[in-house]
């Protein structure tokens, strides 16, 4: 839809109780810690730093696709295709995790799905961490890999979460601006907008947000940014300039300190005339279209929709 963000469900929605036992399992497993200190956030990267994460598929995955991989910058790049038929074009898809954690089971298995139903190919970077990795070499690198893509399956779409949400925006804004090349889908689960943490709107949710917070976030930035300023739209894209985006679509929860940006975005990108879509989720939190809940099989099959690509011209 054109010209006005779509808001559901802001009155009378009723959160389930499998999202309410997420919310709470969640708060209780303190899995908060590496963003509401600094402290917290530093010996959280030293840790990753010193241990690195798996990050190869889950050994069972859908049955109805397959995993290859190759490093064309380097780093893996996989890419999960639908078994027994061609691909029809492809989605680039950047995990979350702060900039500092690896892909996890969730992404694989949302990976996967849209794969499988929508009949597209996934590209899954698996793209430097901090300390090492940084916006201005992730955000170029994502941008030629969606224009290898391209060449390659014909179509291609941006797809992230979280802090891949940031990486998936700056990557398209990169595109229109570098290549002009404006892509048919982003879609962007409870994407970091702007790593200032500025916003006011943030204090308001603070206290219900299980899963983030600003002071630990700003130490994981403070590596991620690299030697670009913090407002340069490849670190905070909230600040790029909109016009000429292809069509965007937003999934956030209001317990999510993202939240306040996300619909920063969507009236910005209206005012821009952008093709934007919101699917805004009361009481829900981070990425919960990745959560194993009715909210989260609802946002999933809307993604697979929005990624499916058109089919080849006879």
């Amino acid at each position: 839809m054109s010209g006005a963000p779509e808001q559901e469900g802001r009155r009378d929605t009723v959160v389930s109780v499998r999202s309410r036992l997420v919310a709470g399992y969640v708060r209780v497993r303190r899995m908060n810690r590496p963003y509401v200190t600094a402290a917290g956030a530093r010996d959280h990267l030293r840790e990753r730093t010193l241990r690195p994460q798996p990050y190869g598929p889950p050994r069972r995955l859908r049955a109805d696709v397959t995993v290859s991989v190759r490093r064309p910058y380097g780093w893996p790049v996989y890419t999960v295709a639908p078994r027994g038929r061609r691909p029809r074009g492809c989605v680039v898809y950047a995990h979350g995790g702060g900039w500092v954690n690896e892909i996890v089971s969730q992404h694989w298995r949302l990976a996967a799905r849209i794969a499988a139903d929508a009949g597209t190919a996934v590209l899954l970077p698996i793209y430097p961490l901090i300390p090492y990795g940084t916006a201005g070499e992730v955000v170029g690198c994502v941008a030629d890999l969606v224009l290898a893509a391209r060449d390659e399956h014909g179509s291609a779409r941006l797809a992230g979460d979280s802090a891949g949400g940031q990486i998936a925006l700056s990557a398209a804004v990169v595109l229109r601006d570098r290549h002009q090349v404006t892509l048919p889908r982003t879609v962007l689960i409870s994407p970091a907008l702007d790593l200032t943490f500025a916003n006011p709107g943030i204090d308001a949710v603070q206290p219900s947000d299980p899963w983030l917070g600003r002071d630990g976030a700003r130490v994981f930035v403070e590596h991620w940014r690299g030697d670009l300023p913090i407002t340069d739209p490849r670190v905070s894209p909230l600040n790029a300039d909109l016009r000429g985006l292809g069509p965007v679509t937003v999934f956030c929860g209001t317990r999510d300190i993202l939240h306040p940006d996300a619909r920063l975005l969507v009236g910005k990108a209206t005012e821009a005339g952008v093709d934007i879509e919101f699917h805004e989720a009361p009481g829900l939190v981070h990425v919960y279209p990745l959560t194993p809940t009715p909210e989260g099989r609802a946002a999933r099959a809307v993604i697979v929709d929005r990624l499916r690509a058109a089919p080849a011209p006879a």
